[in-house]
């Protein structure tokens, strides 16, 4: 459904200082929301901080050169003296850790700029549409809304966003629409060549080689409907990788033939195990990761379990068996 920008404009127009954050663990279309809108108001001549409650993914360095992406820590004093707070990609308290508990505390204006169905009250306005393939598209509307053209650094950004969250404009949130938008980004300074190949051939060794644990494990139930893998802390520390190489490598799990499911299991460093769900069309996996608190889009969407592996796994295979 179409948003109305107006609230937004209102906002930007009569305030001055902004704190923008995405979601934990963030990829390109978070990251690259979080860019292209500081670019745009900061043209505007607002003062914009950016921060996020993780590690920032030494994958995606190339796009914040200057490290304008803070990580944010409790108690976050330095950024009490914000005048509005602007949440991407992300509507739930799950995914903004420490941010989260800072939030609460904040009495002043909050908004929320997101593409995702899951959504937990938090005491913002709520800019949400759930047809959009990214919010990366979300933020080019807003700045068409506030009167901005975008420059070649938010372009770059933005493009980075919403091909990244289309699978390279593969997967069924890819509409004609989203191919004009490219085209729009591309004529703005975008350069789409350049982010494919950083984004995607330009792997380090550690992650070739969890990558290869990953794919060894990957296995099938539900007679071929199924498939799964997991990672465990050791696997951490026998190839060298970190937590954030294992973006994308959920997608190796959807891609075996007659697949209808695709599950990654990956254990967490303060306990419990995060559960990243793929579905091919027939079932719809938010409804089944809302189950263990989660949440996310139709075809994917993931959530954080605290049990051990083993039982996580059979909880989740258990009530994917259901939903088939």
């Amino acid at each position: 459904m179409p948003i109305t920008w107006t609230p937004f404009v209102d906002l930007v127009r009569s305030h001055k200082r902004f704190l923008i954050t995405t979601h934990v663990r963030p990829d390109p279309d978070g990251l690259g929301s979080q860019l292209g809108l500081a670019d745009v108001l900061e043209r505007m001549g607002k003062d914009v901080r950016l921060v996020i409650s993780s590690m920032w993914p030494p994958r995606y360095d190339f796009m914040d050169p200057q490290r304008r992406i803070k990580r944010f820590e409790l108690p976050g004093n330095e950024y009490r003296d914000t005048e509005a707070i602007i949440v991407l990609d992300t509507g739930t308290w799950g995914q903004l850790g420490d941010f989260g508990a800072f939030m609460k505390g904040m009495n002043v204006p909050k908004v929320v700029i997101d593409h995702h169905l899951s959504q937990d009250d938090l005491g913002a306005t709520r800019l949400v549409d759930t047809t959009a393939e990214a919010t990366g598209r979300l933020i080019c509307e807003a700045a068409a809304a506030l009167g901005q053209e975008l420059s070649p650094v938010a372009a770059d950004a933005l493009f980075a966003a919403v091909a990244t969250d289309t699978g390279w404009f593969r997967h069924l949130n890819t509409t004609p629409a989203t191919f004009a938008l490219a085209e729009k980004l591309a004529r703005a300074g975008a350069r789409p060549t350049r982010l494919y190949d950083l984004i995607y051939e330009h792997s380090t060794l550690p992650r070739m080689k969890l990558m290869g644990l990953v794919l060894s494990r990957l296995r099938t139930v539900e007679n071929g409907k199924v498939a799964l893998t997991e990672i465990t802390l050791a696997d951490y520390a026998a190839t060298g990788a970190i937590p954030q190489d294992t973006e994308d490598m959920v997608n190796f799990t959807r891609a075996v033939a007659g697949v209808e499911v695709g599950l990654f299991f990956l254990e967490q460093p303060k306990g419990g195990v995060k559960v990243s769900f793929r579905s091919r069309e027939r079932v719809d996996v938010a409804k089944v990761a809302e189950q263990f608190g989660g949440g996310g889009h139709r075809l994917a969407s993931g959530a954080t379990l605290g049990m051990s592996l083993q039982d996580a796994e059979a909880k989740v295979l258990e009530a994917v068996g259901r939903a088939l």
